[in-house]
């Protein structure tokens, strides 16, 4: 078996990578987003795990994250509260589409400022918007964070002339999929349910991290039940949980959603 061949930069404005990145023209890779505070990347484990599975399933070498991880802590060593991006592509190499026998990996690590406005989301909730942009079917990438994001660029493009802080994203079955860069779960009748992702969307990181916490059960949800939940959230690993207090002209009681919420993890922690 040939050594990996992996390199790891934390970058700066100056930083560049080659014109032939695989990254680049392809879109050869994938990447995970954490929230970092006193110097500590909030749910590691499960950002490994991620990169793991991407790696996996994306037919990469099997990555060194012991230096992955070394380097992660050197570059957040001075940030008391940020956001770490890790983009891992195939480097260099390879005919056209084709995977090169020995990838030069290439581990992009950047330290970006936190979003300001994320605290307010959480404590007056957001009001959600319907996306006129759906998500096609491809199960081979189902689940997964890669660098094709081609679809959410433009369900932010249309999202720019509605009014709302987010929108809710439908496949081409009309199933409720996620929201533009996050997830999304619900209350019902003291059950909580999220969409299915076995077709499209992401598995983020901060939902995995909730079902270690709660009982969540993952099915197909057609809007019109999404509009009838009794509370609705949406989650990710830089904002939390964000309770939803609009979707189009459906409106959710905040208060109630939250007390909803907190009888969940009270539940729970019985």
């Amino acid at each position: 078996m040939s050594k990996l061949k992996q390199t790891i930069t934390i970058t700066t404005p100056d930083t560049t990578i080659s014109t032939q990145d695989r990254g680049l023209n392809y879109g050869d890779g994938f990447f995970t987003t954490a929230s970092v505070a006193n110097s500590v990347v909030e749910h590691w484990d499960l950002h490994k795990v991620r990169l793991e599975e991407c790696a996996q399933r994306l037919f990469f070498p099997e990555l060194d994250l012991t230096a992955i991880e070394r380097e992660v802590s050197h570059a957040i060593s001075d940030t008391q509260t940020g956001i770490l991006k890790i983009v891992i592509t195939r480097g260099t190499g390879g005919r056209g589409y084709g995977i090169p026998d020995s990838p030069s990996i290439q581990v992009l690590i950047s330290v970006m400022p936190a979003v300001s406005h994320y605290k307010s989301w959480q404590q007056q909730g957001v009001n959600l918007a319907i996306s006129d942009v759906k998500l096609a079917h491809q199960p081979l990438l189902a689940g997964l964070k890669t660098l094709n994001r081609l679809e959410q660029i433009l369900i932010k493009k249309q999202m720019s002339s509605l009014e709302c802080d987010d929108v809710v994203v439908l496949d081409y079955d009309n199933n409720v999929i996620e929201c533009s860069a996050a997830n999304l779960f619900a209350i019902q009748n003291g059950n909580i349910v999220s969409p299915k992702l076995d077709r499209c969307g992401i598995t983020g990181v901060y939902l995995s991290a909730l079902c270690d916490k709660l009982a969540i059960e993952f099915k197909a949800i057609q809007l019109d039940e999404l509009l009838a939940m009794d509370a609705v959230f949406m989650c990710n690993s830089l904002m939390g949980v964000v309770p939803v207090v609009r979707i189009a002209n459906t409106q959710f009681d905040i208060e109630r959603s939250k007390a909803l919420l907190a009888a969940q993890f009270a539940k729970e922690s019985v």
